[in-house]
């Protein structure tokens, strides 16, 4: 209206004078209103515009923070899976069976003979009748020759046998060997368990496989004049590889033989039973805990809300800037709508 009066006194000037009072009355009234427009509507509007702009730089550096602390969990989450890398846990397992593969035990008597060899179950020997006499032989032995494989001059004589198998009911190998006479202050005889005996039977080359074995698994002793009773364990390792090496652990008990045959004799009596210690095989392995595919997943959920707290950050000053704009322009507006 104001805009209309305007134009209307500059076209008529001649009736500028006659129309300055009604022209005030119009203005004054139609000024009143856009000045209350002017001074109480946008004061209201700058502080509901001010208290949005606040609240956005606050949501803002809200939105930075949790940014700072998504870089610092994924630094901290590739560190730790390095660090798990380099130290994988040893795992352990225990499988029970019933029945085990009969191990094989090879005896390395020298100058001493076998006298008898017999299995036993639930643990129960029946006294000797004959002690130092040949006996019965029921177990299944060979004996081979083969080079020494440290020095591979040497020729070593071993004497192998089947150890137990059923752990259920407790079986042992009971055996006896004689050693007529010896140039030593103390007599013994070593020993050596591996893991199959019926791979050492259908080895085509039982020389080597002896070799082999006597280079990969420890060698023990048990001495003449007493009971030796060994009780096996058997442990299975995996390596990173994904082969598996197979070693025993043993328990030994010595009890001493009173020798009570009527003439006194120079000649020594082994006695050493083999049974199992127990129906659980242990099986040992380096595992790595740290899982690649969570930490992926972790990593895709931590770069996902970077790129949603950047994207809302993005927004937010486009929103603010928007509205300073949108404020400037009904500024200006009104200015010159006053104007």
């Amino acid at each position: 209206q104001l805009s209309e009066d305007v134009e209307r006194v500059s076209e008529n000037p001649t009736e500028e004078r006659e129309g300055e009072m009604e022209v005030h009355e119009d203005s004054s009234s139609v000024i009143l209103p856009d000045g209350e427009l002017g001074t109480t509507t946008p004061s209201l509007r700058f502080s509901k515009t001010c208290l949005k702009n606040v609240f956005s730089v606050i949501l803002l550096f809200i939105y930075l923070l949790l940014m700072a602390v998504a870089v610092f969990l994924v630094y901290q989450t590739i560190s730790d899976f390095r660090e798990k890398l380099k130290h994988p846990v040893m795992s352990v397992t225990y499988k029970e069976v019933s029945l085990y593969d009969a191990p094989g035990i090879a005896f390395y008597p020298g100058k001493a003979r076998l006298l008898s060899c017999k299995h036993h179950y639930y643990d129960h020997i029946p006294p000797l009748i004959n002690p130092g006499q040949p006996g019965d032989i029921e177990c299944t032995t060979q004996r081979i020759n083969y080079t020494d494989p440290f020095t591979n001059q040497t020729m070593k004589y071993a004497l192998v046998v089947q150890g137990p198998r059923d752990v259920k009911k407790r079986e042992l190998v009971f055996l006896q060997f004689h050693l007529n006479e010896t140039d030593q202050d103390f007599s013994a005889i070593d020993y050596l368990l591996f893991s199959s005996f019926q791979e050492f039977v259908s080895s085509p080359e039982k020389a080597k496989f002896m070799k082999d074995c006597e280079s990969s698994y420890s060698s023990w002793k048990f001495s003449g004049g007493f009971r030796t009773w060994v009780k096996m364990s058997l442990v299975k390792t995996k390596e990173e590889d994904g082969s598996e090496t197979v070693e025993f652990k043993q328990e030994t008990s010595v009890v001493n033989y009173i020798d009570q045959r009527t003439k006194p004799r120079s000649d020594q009596l082994f006695f050493v039973v083999f049974e199992w210690k127990d129906p659980f095989i242990q099986t040992v392995q380096d595992i790595i805990t740290a899982n690649p595919w969570n930490m992926i997943a972790l990593l895709c959920g931590i770069f996902l809300a970077l790129f949603k707290a950047a994207d809302f950050a993005k927004l937010s000053v486009k929103w603010m800037i928007k509205i300073r704009r949108r404020h400037l322009k009904r500024t200006r507006q009104v200015t010159n709508h006053i104007n």
